[in-house]
């Protein structure tokens, strides 16, 4: 059966295009060659520490152009869900993100718990507070569940550490609305009006990126930088449809699947 042609690349940010606070080699020609090319592009980061507008001023210091329609982050798909009326927000996120997001609320009931980067604001009490509003009904959404995130000062605890406390707590599983969920890859493959089987997704995260990708059938190419090497010797790599050393490798595999 001959596959869909590839009309769209949903590209990973960090492990992907930059680590480490630098862009990786070949990266920004990588981008300007996919541009050139024709094919669709959407930039999907699970950052849920930082509005878009944030993300955007810095991939363009590192000599990436990103537009504003083809960044995709975990506060994108937060804010069209919480946009519904009479939505009641407890939010356990970073201060930054307040101004993004609708339905935020003080004082109980509330109708969600939106959990994500939350180390400036993170204490025993706040804890409790999720938990409490969870176990009296509100729905439990992470922004993401990372485990550890990479830092130029080294690996550092992330999100899905905080939403697995709370849903221990309270018995409950969390709606994840980043990557690896479904919805998310879903809504960016909608933007570009193709298909997902239409997209390839490259990333570095066997756990998010490919995971992600190969369950809503999208073709999956995954890096050897950023996580790869950790997740090696975990034993998580091999999913992908294929590998490649790194970004600037991507242009001519890319060229080889649309020559089939």
């Amino acid at each position: 059966m001959t596959r869909t042609a590839i009309r769209a690349v949903l590209l990973d940010l960090e492990g992907t295009l930059y680590a480490r606070g630098t862009a990786l080699e070949g990266a920004a020609q990588a981008v300007e060659t996919l541009r050139a090319s024709g094919v669709g592009l959407r930039f999907l980061t699970n950052t849920d520490s930082k509005p878009a507008s944030v993300i955007r001023s810095e991939l363009a210091a590192y000599g990436l152009t990103v537009h504003e329609e083809e960044l995709f982050t975990p506060v994108v798909a937060a804010r069209q869900l919480l946009a519904t009326a009479g939505a009641r927000v407890y939010p356990l996120v970073s201060p930054a993100l307040l101004g993004e997001l609708p339905g935020l609320a003080s004082e109980p009931p509330f109708t969600h718990v939106l959990i994500g980067d939350c180390r400036d604001v993170l204490d025993y009490p706040a804890l409790d507070n999720a938990f409490r509003a969870v176990r009296d009904g509100a729905e439990l959404l992470a922004l993401q569940r990372g485990r550890y995130f990479k830092r130029e000062d080294g690996d550092h605890l992330d999100t899905g550490a905080v939403v697995a406390a709370v849903e221990y707590s309270a018995g409950t599983t969390a709606r994840v609305l980043g990557k690896p969920a479904a919805e998310f890859f879903e809504l960016a493959a909608r933007s570009l009006g193709v298909p997902t089987d239409a997209c390839v997704v490259v990333g570095d995260d066997a756990s998010t990126d490919i995971a992600g990708g190969n369950a809503v059938g999208l073709r999956t190419v995954q890096v050897r930088t950023g996580k790869y090497a950790d997740q090696r010797a975990e034993g998580l790599t091999g999913r992908a449809g294929h590998e490649i050393d790194s970004i600037a490798d991507l242009s001519a595999l890319l060229a080889e699947l649309m020559s089939r």
